[in-house]
């Protein structure tokens, strides 16, 4: 009786296992960078032709450890080559934009944000976390995006830029559109204001430039990993 017990419940436990693979990945409560930060590496080891967000340059895995390549893009390091060297994951929207909405921002930044489960979805919502140049991604900074007349020669041949002595951040054509469903995926699902001026730079940006083929691809596989779309993306790639 005890062996015909064992084998049932070791059976229950072998499709309770199965069932678990096919849960999505987040659910609102245990969401957060860490998590986000495993998931996205696995989903970049399966599109390994993908590049880098704001200088479009290849790079490779070991283990969890991102590899630039800069031999094939043309990067050239501004100042820090070690931190050049590896990738980051870059919030489209940076932290402050969606945190300071929040009495734990208020209360003691960051740090205090991340005892707040609210902070923690939104720090590691997939859909605004992209791969980055690490030395790129501390430049950004909180810095705001902008369409600047400087000329586009701080990183070698990585068409980004910044002027840090106004604060703005200049991205290369190909992904305004990306950056602008971003910004309108996390206002609507978190219900952050932009400002006039993003608004209407971002409207811009997303009428001129539509989704191409990665951008609407990687929406559903993160919806497959997270269990919702950015609606700004699914919407155009329908059409």
């Amino acid at each position: 009786m005890r062996a015909l017990f064992f084998i049932t419940l070791n059976g229950f436990m072998k499709k309770f296992l199965v069932t678990l693979l096919f849960i999505p990945f987040f659910s609102h409560s245990a969401q957060n960078f860490n998590t986000a930060k495993i998931k996205l590496i696995q989903l970049y080891k399966s599109n390994p032709e993908q590049t880098t967000f704001y200088c479009s340059c290849e790079f490779s895995w070991s283990g969890k450890k991102g590899i630039v390549d800069f031999s094939k893009c043309g990067y050239e390091p501004r100042k820090n080559q070690k931190r050049a060297e590896r990738i980051e994951w870059e919030h489209v929207m940076p932290a402050e934009n969606f945190g300071r909405h929040l009495q734990c921002w208020r209360n003691g930044g960051r740090k205090e944000c991340k005892k707040d489960s609210k902070f923690n979805e939104m720090e590691g919502d997939l859909h605004n976390l992209q791969p980055s140049i690490g030395e790129v991604n501390g430049d950004r900074s909180n810095f705001r995006y902008s369409q600047l007349t400087k000329e586009l020669t701080q990183y070698g041949q990585c068409k980004s830029a910044v002027d840090f002595q106004t604060r703005k951040f200049q991205p290369r054509e190909e992904i305004r559109g990306v950056i602008a469903r971003t910004y309108f995926y996390m206002s609507v699902r978190y219900n952050i204001n932009l400002s006039d001026s993003e608004h209407k730079l971002m409207t811009a940006w997303n009428k001129t430039y539509p989704p191409e083929n990665w951008e609407c691809e990687r929406n559903k596989l993160i919806e497959q990993i997270q269990g919702n779309d950015n609606k700004f993306i699914t919407q155009q790639c329908k059409k």
